[in-house]
């Protein structure tokens, strides 16, 4: 009924401002953008969520809701946002934030998590309720929070590689595909051809038999959180920041780079909404995506003023999967350790490359960035506050009180 509500209400909002019919607006740049954008949603992420929930030692019911939660909740986003305001909005749950929540599930029971995730949510609505989005991120800087997650996902790259060497046949073709096609420079992502070619390789080579295929339809239902100052601190704050700096900035800004002007505050404001939903029935968060965004709003997805419906197309394969969450999930908890390891590695790549370029881009920040990633990658805990706060505290007092330039 509490999700009813809210859908109902912003459908209304939604038909209310329609302008035509955007079918008419579909063509097959845009289609091609939304298709590619939804496959490295569902395509890599999966793998990181399993090793998560695997890490918190959650049930199956919980995994498939946390699936359901963020699917469902991020591809409704990213259908009624693009036709509300006509700009490739697209709609995802954060990557950062899977990622980084892989590190911080075993210290925490599942009820701590989900009244994290609420505040995290809670945190975003009032960033974007109160217009304080920009004044938040130059107080922490990007680079330290860059810094923090490469230091995060280091340990996930290390078992990247050592999972290639493990499977080599596997992994070994899958590298060679994304080596290929970053030389190539084609339209189709590198990521998204590894991942391909590694899961053909791994459907000749492997026996699965029918493990894990039969599974009964489960029913969401609300979670019951638990509230407390360190996994506020531990997973909220960090969570919130990951999302609003490599989420909520890289996608507005990628608008803005092709000239749309889209309602900043409003749409920070919806992510938080949406993530709040999302996190009541077990997920971490469904908020604009960054690079999905970027990709949808790109001149390659054709004419300006129907690239929306790239994201409307994402959307709507995104929730599907969703949807059908009970039934993929068992799938993929009986795929290989190390082919999980090996896919968690593709999709994290470009995190890590990312962060790891942003954060030593400012010379004059070179103490700040390098502590702040040593403590995320020691992953220390004192006073029962995990690295991830420790790393962000460390970093930002060093970048504004020693390196004040």
């Amino acid at each position: 009924m509490f999700w009813g509500g809210i859908y109902l209400n912003v459908f209304k909002m939604v038909t209310q401002a329609e302008r035509g019919n955007p079918l008419r607006d579909l063509n097959p740049r845009n289609m091609a953008a939304g298709i590619v954008t939804s496959l490295l949603a569902i395509a890599g992420p999966p793998a990181i969520i399993l090793e998560a929930a695997v890490n918190g030692n959650f049930s199956t019911y919980q995994t498939i809701l946390w699936f359901f939660a963020i699917y469902v909740g991020g591809g409704i986003f990213g259908i009624i946002l693009p036709l509300r305001y006509r700009m490739p909005i697209v709609g995802a749950h954060s990557i950062t934030g899977v990622a980084f929540l892989a590190t911080v599930t075993s210290q925490f029971t599942y009820s701590e998590l989900i009244g994290a995730y609420l505040l995290s949510g809670l945190l975003i609505l009032a960033v974007g309720t109160l217009g304080t989005f920009s004044k938040l991120l130059d107080y922490v800087p990007k680079e330290i929070i860059s810094a923090m997650l490469a230091g995060m996902v280091t340990k996930y790259m290390i078992n990247f590689i050592v999972s290639t060497s493990q499977f080599l046949l596997v992994g070994g073709g899958a590298l060679l595909a994304f080596l290929f096609f970053s030389k190539a420079n084609t339209r189709i992502p590198p990521i998204l051809a590894a991942i391909i070619t590694g899961s053909i390789l791994l459907l000749l080579t492997h026996n699965f038999g029918n493990t894990g295929m039969a599974t009964d339809f489960i029913f969401p239902q609300a979670q019951v959180p638990e509230f407390g100052l360190a996994s506020f601190l531990s997973v909220a704050v960090p969570l919130a920041l990951l999302i609003l700096s490599n989420d909520c900035a890289v996608g507005l800004g990628a608008l803005e780079q092709n000239d749309y002007h889209p309602p900043v505050n409003r749409i920070v404001t919806l992510s938080g909404i949406f993530s709040v939903i999302a996190g009541i029935f077990g997920g971490q968060s469904a908020n604009i995506g960054g690079m999905m965004t970027a990709i949808c709003a790109a001149e390659e997805a054709g004419p300006k003023e129907a690239r929306y419906m790239g994201a409307v197309v994402s959307g709507s394969i995104i929730l599907i999967f969703g949807l059908f969450a009970w039934k993929f999930v068992p799938w993929i908890q009986a795929l290989p350790s190390a082919f999980i390891g090996i896919l968690g590695g593709f999709a994290l790549l470009g995190v890590y490359i990312n962060s790891l370029q942003i954060s030593f881009s400012r010379p004059s920040m070179k103490l700040s960035v390098t502590f702040a990633f040593m403590i995320a990658l020691a992953n220390i805990t004192i006073l029962n506050i995990s690295a991830p706060v420790w790393s962000l505290l460390a970093g930002t007092i060093i970048a504004r009180y020693v390196e004040k330039s």
